[in-house]
């Protein structure tokens, strides 16, 4: 029989829905672990700021906290055990087999995105290679829904709503304010991928509505034509909504590599970025982390080539979430928290059950009506590989996405309001 503890973790940046998935893994082990002939978990642990705690010893015994409080977890924001973004080094591994080996756990969940698979992963392939049994199973989550294999990740459509909500209701608010401030940019989080921002067309129903303008990472940032589409959204309507990822870039350059991101671009299109900052894992920082701002960059750029009728320059704001989508608890849909439940509680299925080293997915089976069914991936594809938007959901020539990625995107954002207009 193959018997030991179970622990679970999180990692990276939140979702309103991470603590559903986590009660799922929690629930899961109480009530599967002693079931399986073959498998048997005896104590439930959870890591406290995930792989830092585990290397520490930080631990928490789920057995001790009152069965109410876990199942409280699936409408709570943040991450319930607390969460790092600890890049794993090869002098890491050796010690957290000792923290596997002196609490004899043998079932590993850890939610969280490409970065936090690669760390299941190597951990999982680690210690098999000393000899160690140990079931490493990842479970998805992110708000930017770049994770590869899956049709999309527990946390997306919650964020995905509250995206969509905010730049209906700021869009109600400039049409009705365009006799003072001519134009709105709406920022949102999404390195690379630009799933959030085009999921603000799902609160769009007649064409004057907001947004006017979504400019997503997969599409390379093009000054004059940015401004002349903003210009004729203005002419047309009064005012200008514009949403962008906080990732856009220009195009790449001659050389082969990444063109500039937008964020350190002038109001003339130019790029006046002197230096950059990288978290851990390589990656530049962007929005406030990186001392810059893509809503700001194009705010300039607005507010110094748009025209009134008579020539003088637009006036206008711009909004930046950050990681407000990542804990809107009040706009959690219900089928976000069940499908990141349903996902925690599917890793615990698959680990009494044998499987290893890969993470949980959920494979769109249709869309009308909506249905999906749990698979898997292997844990070594997804740490590796980004998911963009594909390219037919993006419509490149007017700055603004297909009718099939609302299609897609409908389901997962859930009704929408609808909202008087007197004239």
């Amino acid at each position: 029989m193959f018997q030991g503890n179970a622990i679970v973790g999180q990692s990276g940046g939140p979702t309103c829905v991470i603590n559903s998935s986590l009660c799922g893994v929690v629930q899961g082990c109480f009530e599967l672990g002693q079931k399986n002939a073959d498998s048997k978990i005896d104590k439930v642990l959870g890591m406290k700021y995930g792989v830092e705690g585990l290397m520490k010893g930080e631990l928490l015994d789920f057995g001790q906290i009152d069965s109410a409080k876990i199942e409280a977890l699936k409408s709570t924001p943040g991450s319930a055990l607390g969460s790092c973004r600890h890049k794993l080094s090869d002098a890491d591994l050796p010690i957290i087999l000792e923290q596997l080996k002196k609490y004899n756990i043998r079932y590993y969940f850890l939610a969280g995105g490409n970065d936090t698979m690669d760390t299941i992963c190597r951990i999982e392939k680690y210690c098999k290679e000393q000899g160690y049994d140990l079931r490493g199973i990842g479970v998805p989550k992110t708000v930017d829904n770049d994770l590869f294999a899956t049709d999309h990740t527990p946390g997306f459509g919650s964020a995905a709503r509250y995206m969509a909500l905010s730049v209906k209701q700021a869009g109600v608010l400039a049409r009705d304010m365009k006799r003072v401030d001519q134009f709105v940019v709406f920022q949102t989080i999404g390195r690379d991928a630009g799933w959030l921002a085009a999921a603000t067309a799902c609160g769009k129903v007649d064409e004057e509505d907001a947004p006017h303008i979504i400019l997503v990472p997969e599409i390379p940032f093009e000054f004059e034509k940015f401004i002349k589409k903003a210009q004729e959204a203005y002419d047309k309507y009064g005012y200008v909504s514009v949403v962008c990822g906080e990732g856009i870039r220009c195009a790449p350059k001659a050389d082969g590599t990444k063109g500039s991101v937008v964020s350190s671009l002038d109001a003339d299109g130019n790029d006046v970025q002197t230096s950059q900052t990288v978290d851990k894992f390589g990656n530049q920082e962007l929005g406030a982390m990186g001392g810059a701002s893509v809503a700001f960059a194009l705010h300039r750029m607005l507010s110094k080539h748009l025209k009134r009728a008579d020539g003088q320059p637009c006036r206008g704001e711009f909004q930046i979430t950050e990681s407000l989508p990542m804990s809107c608890a009040d706009r959690a849909t219900a089928l976000d928290i069940e499908e990141a439940w349903n996902c925690g509680r599917r890793a615990v299925e698959l680990a009494v059950g044998g499987t290893s080293g890969v993470m949980v997915t959920m494979n769109r089976v249709s869309t009308k009506p909506y249905k999906i069914e749990y698979g898997t991936a292997p844990l070594n594809d997804v740490a590796v590989r980004d998911r963009e938007m594909p390219l037919e959901y993006v419509d490149a020539e007017n700055l603004f996405v297909t009718k099939e990625c609302v299609e897609y995107l409908r389901p997962l954002v859930g009704e929408m309001p609808e909202y008087v207009k007197l004239f």
